[in-house]
């Protein structure tokens, strides 16, 4: 079997506040083949964009500690040095962040901003720079790039401040993409077309992306595997078939049964109760017991594993309930969200 492109082991990242230590990641492991799509959900606050920000090295040092491995194409990028961190974020690695307007800069231009990234990474003249800026420009879906590549970031509406996020994260063909939340400040309609360019970029330039999001909907959409977050740790992963099919943790029964359907005359959407605990002092224990309608005494007690249970080897969950209840749920709730959907 091939090396994945990248494999994190056992990581764990630690803010330090006035409060006390945030435990914002605390033992997430998995890995990332090439050309694979990896969606990772769950809620504000449950450690997705920290973790791949710890990927990219991006947490301010002063704050956050982390540890374990990130083993990108065999090299620990938690143990590089800045100077090859930098070569390895934009070249080999890059991130579409979810407010583009926050992430350009106001008083450039577009075209300078993509010519830099080239010019930063690759040898290669100012006048290379901008004819590769254009071409990716049009790649992308700018109308009259010829024209647009001189505006400034102000000029474009949210979804071609996107677009022009995408272009920059592809402009050095990098091996992985991490996308946080590419759709969250568009309209429908906009979002669906940012998924579709995405997929569809994706698949022309063959690299593997990494989807953070709290929509099950979008990494339905675009992903192959999926990894549920709850609390700074993995409560369930899987192919997104089998995540689908057959959801395994009560969490994710609570995700998938919020989601919104045009096709079923749904009075009220399904609300998990509570609230996501303090990272300051979690719950001892399954840390979402307290929220979970099927937590027994022994969820308060002892901290789940994550392992395959239900007869996929790939399909692994962190929880305590047998596997009839798991089946017996997971089948109930597929069947709700299927009711009435034309096959």
């Amino acid at each position: 079997m091939s090396e994945p492109l990248l494999d994190v082991r056992d990581l764990r990242t630690e803010f330090s506040t006035d409060d006390g230590i945030v435990r914002a990641v605390d033992g997430v492991s998995f890995k990332v083949e090439p050309g694979q799509v990896l969606g990772i959900v769950g809620e504000s606050g449950s450690g997705k964009s920290v973790t791949c920000l710890t990927v990219m090295g991006l947490n301010d040092p002063k704050f956050a500690v982390s540890s374990g491995e990130v083993l990108f194409r065999g090299e620990d990028l938690l143990k590089v040095s800045k100077s090859r961190l930098r070569e390895v974020r934009g070249n080999e690695i890059a991130m579409i962040f979810q407010d583009p307007m926050t992430s350009l800069n106001p008083v450039h231009k577009i075209g300078r901003q993509l010519a830099e990234a080239v010019v930063l990474h690759e040898d290669v003249s100012r006048k290379q720079a901008y004819a590769r800026a254009l071409e990716l420009l049009k790649a992308v879906g700018i109308p009259r790039a010829e024209r647009r590549i001189d505006d400034y970031p102000h000029q474009f509406s949210g979804g071609m401040r996107q677009r022009v996020m995408i272009a920059m994260a592809l402009i050095n063909n990098p091996d992985l993409i991490i996308a946080d939340e590419p759709t969250t400040a568009l309209d429908v309609t906009t979002q669906a077309q940012i998924l579709a360019l995405l997929k569809r970029l994706q698949e022309d330039f063959g690299s593997a992306v990494i989807m953070i999001t709290h929509d099950l909907g979008v990494v339905a959409e675009v992903a192959d595997d999926v990894i549920v977050m709850y609390a700074a740790r993995i409560v369930e992963r899987g192919a997104v078939r089998s995540i689908f099919n057959e959801p395994r943790h009560p969490y994710t029964w609570g995700l998938m049964g919020s989601l919104p359907r045009l096709d079923v005359n749904v009075e009220r959407l399904y609300q998990i109760p509570g609230q996501p605990p303090s990272l300051l002092n979690p719950p001892v224990g399954c840390r979402f017991h307290p929220r979970c309608a099927f937590a027994m005494p022994v969820c308060r007690e002892k901290d789940p594993r994550l392992e395959a249970t239900s007869g996929d080897p790939a399909h692994e969950e962190a929880c305590h309930l047998d596997g009839e209840t798991k089946s017996r749920e997971a089948a109930a709730l597929v069947a709700t969200l299927t009711a009435g959907a034309v096959v």
